[in-house]
């Protein structure tokens, strides 16, 4: 792709979602959302492969039928109470309305069904971004608008989110869908604490972009895409195996790892608001995420590849890619548990 087109597509990404940030009229932030998806496009449909183009055109589709869903619903609320402000949402009818967009943006379920296959038709890079920065705009919103959702649809999104995402995880070979599951799965426990604590969503949702990008990093760098390929890796990069293994440990909430800081806070509130069944929930899905989340350590270090693997073999010669995003990524979704309390303080 041209550099200068690149550069102007990556730009409308980031005027997209600071404009949602700073808008406090719903017309603003819609256009906002357009602007972002509009950018990201032509980065998902770049290669001309037939799966990219496909995976462009469903993203197309969902994320212009959640934008219409969001016109709709301000325009309603707009209809009914005579204003155009963000924070005064009062209709229910576009409250739910509202809800049930932005969970179709960001693949909440049970409207997360596009999630896992547009993710399997795009590169690594464009997946990242699909994975991370497009999630901030509509949460922007969700946490905006929180106070105003009804509490039960709230719980009820999160608790089938992490259940969806980690049991759709479990039969998956294709390292993209694996980590798209782990996306929907890690949007249900921001989603469940955003009515009660929105400073707890703002830190779960800054750890899972941290872990995530390592994720994706470490993958473009190793060049796998499916689970046969890993049992590769240690003979060409033992060292990166090894963080790599930690990383995934780190996305199941494994202490002392840096996933395991959102998930704690966020058991420890739902707790305090005297909610012990719903938290006995969440620590129940979050353990079905685990296992193929360990899935994927074991085989990376577990196993030996066969003598013949159905995909192309890795190049031994050494990668020209840089590192240095990727070890700052993974040092800090390794380490940042113990700073807990400067990460508490900072928000509150």
């Amino acid at each position: 792709m041209n550099p200068y087109v690149l550069a102007t597509l990556l730009s409308s990404l980031g005027l997209g979602t600071t404009l949602t940030f700073a808008s406090s009229h719903w017309l603003l932030a819609w256009m906002g959302l357009e602007i972002n998806t509009l950018a990201i496009i032509p980065l998902m449909a770049q290669h001309h492969h037939p799966r990219a183009v496909e995976a462009t055109t469903k993203y197309f589709l969902i994320q212009a039928t959640a934008a219409a869903m969001i016109l709709f619903a301000s325009t309603t609320n707009a209809w009914m109470t005579g204003e155009w402000n963000i924070n005064d949402l009062s209709n229910p009818i576009a409250c739910t309305m509202l809800m049930t967009a932005l969970a179709l943006k960001i693949g909440l379920a049970p409207m997360h069904f596009w999630m896992p296959e547009v993710l399997q038709g795009l590169d690594l890079t464009t997946g990242l971004i699909l994975s991370t920065w497009q999630k901030l705009a509509p949460f922007a919103l969700i946490i905006q608008t929180a106070q105003t959702i009804h509490p039960s649809m709230l719980t009820l999104l999160g608790i089938m989110s992490t259940l969806m995402g980690g049991w759709g995880g479990l039969n998956q070979t294709q390292l993209r869908k694996i980590l798209a599951y782990s996306s929907i799965a890690h949007m249900g426990w921001m989603i469940i604490i955003v009515q009660y604590t929105p400073q707890l969503t703002l830190i779960a949702l800054g750890t899972y972009i941290i872990m995530t990008a390592a994720a994706f990093l470490t993958l473009k760098m190793l060049f796998a895409t499916k689970i046969n390929t890993l049992a590769t890796t240690w003979s060409k990069t033992p060292i990166l195996t090894s963080t790599t293994a930690l990383v995934l440990l780190s996305l199941g909430g494994l202490p002392p790892l840096t996933g395991f800081l959102p998930k704690w806070l966020i058991l420890q509130e739902l707790t305090k608001q005297d909610l012990p069944i719903v938290a006995t929930a969440m620590a129940l899905t979050a353990l079905i995420s685990l296992y193929f989340y360990l899935r994927l350590c074991y085989a990376m270090t577990l196993t030996i590849s066969p003598n013949t693997i159905n995909s192309t073999t890795p190049w031994r010669a050494k990668t020209t890619q840089t590192s240095l995003l990727l070890a700052l990524f993974t040092v800090t979704s390794l380490g940042l548990l113990p700073m807990t309390p400067a990460i508490l303080t900072l928000t509150t």
